[in-house]
């Protein structure tokens, strides 16, 4: 479902400022794969999901999704492929407009606009259906402005909106790092629900090593932008911190791996 194909990514190059935050990024996706990503700051975890949604261009490598080769498109021609989660909770919605009114942008989605009615009565009890994977008291509220939720309860709703049209590749970029434990864990149970309900092909980036254990069925390390750890099945269900952080001291090299994984 996605292919990444020795990635290479350097910013600002020739200056002083160079950075390269991509070294031959090889990386492969099966249908219905949920990979946890990991990394400290600067392993190339944020940047690898913006090359995959087209925000940023690639200087070497190829790109496909679902067997397209989409490494030249722009962003705005990978869009039907993709649905994000990004890190900040407010980037998902818009705030002026009703939950129900989000939710119909979402399912409306690559549609053809017309004069028909907004948001029909099947329509909403579907949305009030959605909002009860969530358990966080949304499917009462169909009418409340986006803006008077808190952070927890609008990056659920992006969460929802992000998947309600079944995309080919779901990227999720820290996407509970803003939110409080309680809230967080309520988010990632939705998002594994929603995950294994519609087999979504899904990237999940953590800055959290015992969610990248507990969720998913593969986790993947990046370290200096390429693959350091690559584990699946029965071998992630085994792993516990300390055998992830000794796992990446023998890939890396290094023995930084406790200071910058568990401070980022």
């Amino acid at each position: 479902m996605l292919e990444l194909k020795n990635i290479y990514k350097t910013f600002n190059p020739g200056t002083v400022n160079e950075k390269r935050a991509l070294q031959g990024l090889s990386l492969s996706l099966a249908d219905g794969d949920f990979v946890t990503v990991i990394g400290g700051n600067g392993a190339g975890k944020s940047t690898m999901l913006n090359i995959i949604s087209g925000a940023y261009s690639v200087d070497e490598g190829s790109i496909s999704i679902g067997g397209v080769d989409v490494t030249r498109l722009p962003e705005y021609k990978r869009a039907p492929y993709i649905g994000r989660v990004f890190q900040d909770p407010m980037m998902g919605t818009a705030a002026t407009m009703q939950i129900e009114e989000n939710l119909a942008l979402a399912a409306r989605r690559g549609q053809r606009r017309g004069l028909r009615t907004g948001i029909s009565r099947a329509e909403r009890e579907q949305y009030r259906e959605l909002l009860k994977i969530l358990d966080l008291g949304l499917e009462d509220r169909l009418t409340s402005k986006v803006g008077l939720l808190s952070g927890g309860q609008r990056q659920a709703l992006t969460l929802l909106m992000a998947t309600l049209k079944k995309p080919q590749l779901l990227l999720l970029d820290e996407h509970t790092a803003a939110l409080d434990p309680k809230t967080a864990a309520k988010v990632l149970s939705a998002t594994e629900q929603i995950v294994r309900r519609d087999n979504l092909t899904t990237l999940m980036i953590t800055h959290n090593m015992r969610d990248a254990i507990a969720h998913g069925n593969r986790l993947v390390m990046l370290y200096d932008g390429r693959v350091v750890v690559d584990v699946r099945g029965e071998e992630k269900r085994r792993l516990t911190v300390e055998d992830l952080l000794e796992k990446f001291n023998q890939a890396s090299g290094s023995t930084e791996a406790d200071d910058k994984l568990l401070l980022s």
